[in-house]
């Protein structure tokens, strides 16, 4: 008993020296193992950015699926800044605000390609819904196109979306965008489009050969009614919102990929569809195709039958198509509080 009492009282006893030596190996295992993995993530590191170089010269968007997208957009490490357009452009898709976008992004993506300040900092790449419906279902998104920047570090916070529903797809605004997001300025350079000059060019032969061809007789120069249709015809274009659609380049009407419905008003004051425009357009054609009706039934001295039901089609014309603006007025500007008729 007495044995077995003192047997656990036993203890190693090493030198100083060997516990020195014992500690400076596992320090130095440690260190080589942190080192190791260090280089081992820099060679990862340099291996993406190299592919991503390398589909960079060949195509300036990098066309991704699910797994591309995981590996050289999502994991780590990463030290550059990727932007995402996510969109549908197969033709059973019909999604034709899909194809304009694209243009403009294509237009972005070569201007930065064949700037002088490329670098491997940013690349422009692409996923399409019939080649990566997984990422689509990974981010939650139910709409396209949509843009998205992820930086080189962390997540993407809500600014990384960019805002195409106010501010459009137009090539300009995306590089504003883009400046805001990752400090990269690019100047965009668009290919010459000469159809614009053609079609003056033939606008101009039309004029000057119909001015030949009545030379003889250029009274309807003079002609008080039609300069006063081209004179409606530009101020519907501007006030329906045109010259806005130019600067922004926002899509024709947005359809909804959850029911398939197609909106043709924007529900924001501060943005708008081309097809909105359209029907602005024409609601403000009729209203003074309708106050025209109401001065000729005043003014002219025909029959009376005849000017009464001028009069009431007129009548008509303003009050209907009033109303059906002043409708579209409130759902754009939530909270104004008159109505007429049409709520």
């Amino acid at each position: 008993m007495a044995l077995g009492t003192r047997a656990p009282r036993r203890l190693l006893h090493l030198p100083a020296g060997s516990c020195l030596l014992l500690l400076l190996l596992l320090l130095l295992l440690l260190c080589g193992q942190l080192g190791g993995g260090q280089k081992k993530k820099e060679n990862l590191l340099a291996e993406k950015v190299e592919q991503l170089m390398e589909w960079s010269s060949r195509r300036s968007v990098i066309r991704m699926n699910g797994d591309k997208f995981r590996r050289f957009v999502k994991a780590p490490p990463r030290n550059y800044s990727v932007i995402v357009m996510f969109t549908a452009l197969q033709p059973q898709r019909q999604c034709s605000v899909c194809r304009q976008a694209n243009e403009e992004y294509q237009v972005l993506a070569n201007s930065w390609r064949y700037s002088s300040a490329f670098s491997n900092k940013l690349f422009f790449t692409i996923v399409d819904y019939d080649e990566g419906a997984d990422v689509f279902q990974q981010l939650n998104m139910n709409s396209a196109p949509t843009f998205m920047h992820f930086p080189p570090k962390g997540k993407p916070k809500r600014a990384d979306t960019f805002d195409l529903q106010r501010i459009g797809f137009a090539a300009e605004q995306l590089a504003k965008w883009i400046a805001d997001r990752t400090d990269v300025h690019i100047r965009v350079f668009r290919p010459p489009n000469y159809s614009g000059t053609i079609a003056l060019a033939l606008l101009v032969s039309l004029v000057g050969g119909l001015l030949y061809l009545r030379r003889n007789n250029l009274e309807f120069i003079y002609n008080k009614t039609g300069w006063a249709m081209a004179a409606l015809c530009v101020v519907f274009a501007m006030t329906s919102g045109q010259m806005w659609n130019h600067i922004r380049g926002p899509p024709y009407a947005h359809k909804n990929p959850q029911n398939g419905q197609v909106s043709y008003i924007h529900g924001s004051s501060q943005a708008q569809f081309v097809a909105e425009s359209h029907i602005i357009l024409l609601l403000n054609a009729a209203i003074t195709m309708g106050m025209v009706l109401l001065n000729e039934a005043a003014t002219s001295k025909g029959d009376v039958g005849k000017r009464r039901i001028i009069c009431l089609v007129g009548l008509g014309l303003v009050v209907f198509f009033f109303s059906f603006l002043l409708s579209i007025f409130r759902s754009k500007y939530h909270g104004y509080p008159y109505s007429f008729l049409i709520k």
